[in-house]
């Protein structure tokens, strides 16, 4: 039987906790550094704290250290591997080679910084040490599958939902280039949600200011069955910046479509952790932030993938603007509306125009002013739902672990078991003068505000004694107590780390994004090459892309001839062109369907 494991993101340990509540198996977080989201580190007593309560689910915490360290950080980076060890964590996430030598005593999952896209470069990363790789989130089905039939021993996770970064992950170097804030620090500045303007070889402007880099958010909820039956084994929700609304309604609609395909196949799967939760809300995957939903490439190359009229959160469609008015409008659809919902539409400048309804009147809406864009028969969307808000930003979930207890009479008092632990309590054994069953039932279910419930109270049939209510009680709280002591089990170890030359084929070394002399070190490279440590000069001579895609904005346009499309009537190459002016020349490798980016 396989555990499928649904990881959801926390940017603290508020965040973690809820993730844990609303369904997750495991909760990704940063540490207080080195974690490829720099703006949401935590302490490591936070993590210690979140890890205590995931344990007692047998849900799991791993950690982000994923981005790449320079020489005068690895004594850190050090130490803080070994406090992330006595905190209990589970796994790091690790893009620089120098940490796996560092030989932390924790198991090592290859974070997507590390661009993992074949069975290849998996393999290598199985060898050197790691349990499980985070693919890249551009693969398809098919790849994935292919990747697990040539690397079965090895665990594979999976993008399923949130935002999609352009470029290959751990390869991105237009924030780098651009702004000194560099990706692979945790510090990118979203080069892929600006405006550009794209030209061809003779100065033509084919597109004027357009968002040509961004896309749209994965959305994989109606897929996850194909990803299990190509053998991934966790499902990772993107969000370490996301609030916890998000992170609340995202977790429990991905655990609700795991659960029901465990129920369809109950002998092949189930969760990797315990505890069945309940919710005050229905989770709608269309009401948390999101900029249109995509399947991405999981199907093979798909035509509506990207963004182009705006980075922004757009939200769920709600209808159509029917009939304005000098103060008012109303929508043609089935949403119903509430004062201080956040709505939006593209005007017919192509630019996203947002307002919040000050007062709804039935479908009439009544802005607190007038959208000056606003049309009969432009398309309304709402990216903020009030109604929605107000039920998560209360408790709106609970996770108990279902038991059933036994009670029994042993020499010299009773013993109480659930799940393979068991206490005792020295109690004379006095005949009862009436049935005991009911009241020992109703006082042995009373579990509280504890993390258990009673499904069933197992007594002996000839079971005739009684035992007072307070020692019930305290034999209760005992069985709690070595219930959640018993949750703490020892994971697997650690594979051992062996140095070897990369697999990956790359033409520039600056790829291997080593950064000090460890990582260099494992590499056997002549010199430390990360693109971060490139003099301006350097970056001047510099021949290699700023960034791969499988994204095409060639093909996005109608214009891939391989793909059916119309034959370009412009002269290549392509430009990006930045609203500063500055130029990113586009490179199409149609023998690897593949988009690069220079800088020039």
């Amino acid at each position: 039987m396989r555990a499928l494991e649904l990881l959801s993101p926390a940017k603290n340990l508020e965040c973690g906790i809820a993730a844990i509540d609303h369904g997750a198996d495991a909760v990704y977080i940063g540490a207080p550094r080195f974690g490829a989201r720099a703006a949401v580190g935590n302490s490591v007593e936070d993590i210690r704290k979140l890890c205590d309560y995931a344990h007692l689910f047998g849900a799991k915490i791993y950690v982000t250290v994923n981005t790449i360290v320079y020489d005068d950080e690895l004594d850190d980076t050090r130490q803080l591997l070994s406090e992330l060890k006595n905190a209990g964590v589970d796994a790091i996430l690790v893009q620089d080679m120098a940490i796996p030598g560092m030989d932390c005593g924790i198991i090592l999952h290859a974070s997507t910084q590390t661009d993992n896209r074949t069975p290849e470069k998996v393999k290598w990363l199985r060898d050197i040490g790691f349990s499980r790789v985070v693919l890249a989130r551009e693969l398809s089905v098919k790849e994935i599958a292919e990747i697990h039939r040539e690397v079965p021993d090895v665990e594979l996770e999976v993008f399923v939902h949130g935002a999609l970064c352009v470029s290959y992950s751990g390869i991105c170097y237009a924030s780098q280039y651009c702004f000194g804030r560099s990706a692979n620090r945790g510090e990118c500045a979203q080069f892929c949600r600006m405006k550009f303007s794209l030209q061809d070889a003779d100065g033509r402007e084919i597109e004027h200011e357009r968002y040509l880099l961004s896309l749209k958010d994965m959305n994989q909820s109606d897929s996850l069955e194909e990803l299990v039956n190509a053998g991934a084994t966790s499902f990772k929700i993107e969000g370490r910046l996301k609030d916890i609304s998000y992170v609340k309604n995202v977790t429990a609609a991905y655990s609700q479509k795991l659960n029901e395909i465990i129920r369809n196949h109950p002998d092949k799967y189930c969760r990797s952790s315990k505890g069945v939760c309940t919710y005050s809300f229905t989770p709608d995957l269309r009401k948390t932030f999101n900029r249109g939903y995509t399947h991405y490439f999981l199907n093979g190359r798909q035509p509506d993938i990207a963004s182009f009229d705006t980075p922004k959160a757009m939200g769920e469609y709600v209808g159509v603007v029917k009939e304005l008015r000098h103060d008012s409008f109303n929508v043609a659809g089935v949403a119903s509306f509430a004062n201080g919902d956040g709505l939006c539409f593209i005007n017919q400048q192509g630019v996203l125009e947002g307002f919040r309804a000050n007062r709804v009147v039935g479908n009439r809406i009544y802005p607190y002013r007038m959208p000056q864009g606003l049309r009969a028969g432009v398309r309304l969307y709402r990216n903020s739902d009030q109604e929605f808000d107000r039920l998560l930003s209360r408790q709106s979930a609970e996770r108990r672990i279902p038991i059933s207890v036994s009670v029994r009479a042993v020499a010299d008092g009773f013993a109480l078991s659930a799940q393979g632990v068991s206490v005792s309590f020295p109690c004379e054994h006095q005949e009862a003068k009436k049935s005991p069953v009911e009241n020992i039932e109703r006082q042995l279910s009373k579990f509280g505000d504890t993390i258990y419930t009673c499904t069933d109270v197992d007594i002996p049939s000839d079971f005739n004694y009684f035992i007072p209510n307070s020692i019930l009680s305290d034999m209760r709280r005992a069985l709690v107590a070595e219930l959640e002591k018993n949750s703490i089990t020892e994971g697997q170890a650690p594979r051992k780390v062996s140095a070897k030359k990369s697999v990956a084929e790359y033409s520039d070394d600056y790829l291997l994004n080593i950064s000090n002399h460890l990582s260099q070190r494992f590499y056997g490279a002549k010199e430390k090459s990360a693109f971060e440590l490139k003099t301006s000069s350097e970056l001047k001579e510099l021949n290699g892309p700023i960034m791969q895609c499988r994204h095409c904005i060639r093909y996005s346009l109608g214009y891939c001839v391989k793909n059916g499309g119309k034959r370009p009537e412009w002269h290549e190459p392509l430009s990006l062109i930045l609203g500063d002016g500055r130029r990113f020349r586009l490179e199409f490798d149609c023998k690897h369907c593949q988009m690069n980016v220079y800088a020039t």
